[in-house]
């Protein structure tokens, strides 16, 4: 059986500099054997979460919307790949609208027990997340890794790796970046043959 890897497009621009490192991740994946399924956040129908509890006695969100059949992908991926680019210091509000949806995940797992720790392969159930963000600040990345980690966690997946690149911000400059699409491809191939130690591998560079 394949390897599932759903991944989480987070840009709200087609074809950009996020999308170009997920598109050679993804290439990685598929080389690597995995069964790949993109979504593309930026279509989808998904209202913020209302914190309304009530999730709270099933694990299931009251809210029908598009964020229902993402749930039913988080819980059966092996692999989770988040690709989102950097607005205002944090991830745009098309990642972390789906983040804050998966409160029922959260309840899942920490009030009811349920856990998905491992993959059908066996495997522990691994995360990647790529970024790019158009400034130079020495914490351009730090607030997004965390909302990462605690998604990551509440899904039951390990943040196996990241690759973050400070300085890019026209479209396409990913491109003349020296590894940037190498590293991507790489960390996809890696991502789905469990190759990566505990924690996370941290790329930050600039163009």
């Amino acid at each position: 059986m394949a390897v599932i890897v759903v991944a989480l497009a987070g840009s709200p621009r087609p074809g950009g500099n996020t999308d170009l490192l997920l598109e050679r991740a993804l290439a990685g994946a598929r080389d690597a054997g995995a069964q790949v399924e993109e979504v593309r956040l930026n279509l989808l129908r998904v209202r913020p979460c209302q914190h309304c509890d009530g999730c709270i006695r099933t694990g299931v969100c009251v809210i029908k919307d598009d964020m229902q059949p993402i749930h039913r992908q988080l819980r059966a991926a092996d692999r989770i790949v988040l690709a989102a680019p950097i607005f205002f210091m944090a991830l745009p509000a098309q990642a972390k609208l789906v983040i804050d949806r998966c409160q029922a995940l959260w309840v899942e797992k920490y009030l009811l027990g349920v856990r998905h720790t491992h993959g059908s392969d066996g495997s522990r159930r691994a995360g990647l997340f790529l970024s790019v963000g158009g400034t130079r600040f020495r914490s351009l990345f730090d607030g997004a890794r965390a909302t990462v980690r605690s998604f990551f966690a509440t899904c039951d997946v390990e943040y196996a790796a990241d690759l973050c690149f400070a300085g890019v911000d026209a479209a396409g400059a990913i491109r003349n970046h020296p590894t940037a699409l190498k590293s991507a491809y790489e960390a996809g191939m890696k991502l789905v043959s469990a190759q990566e130690a505990a924690g996370s591998r941290v790329v930050e560079e600039k163009l």
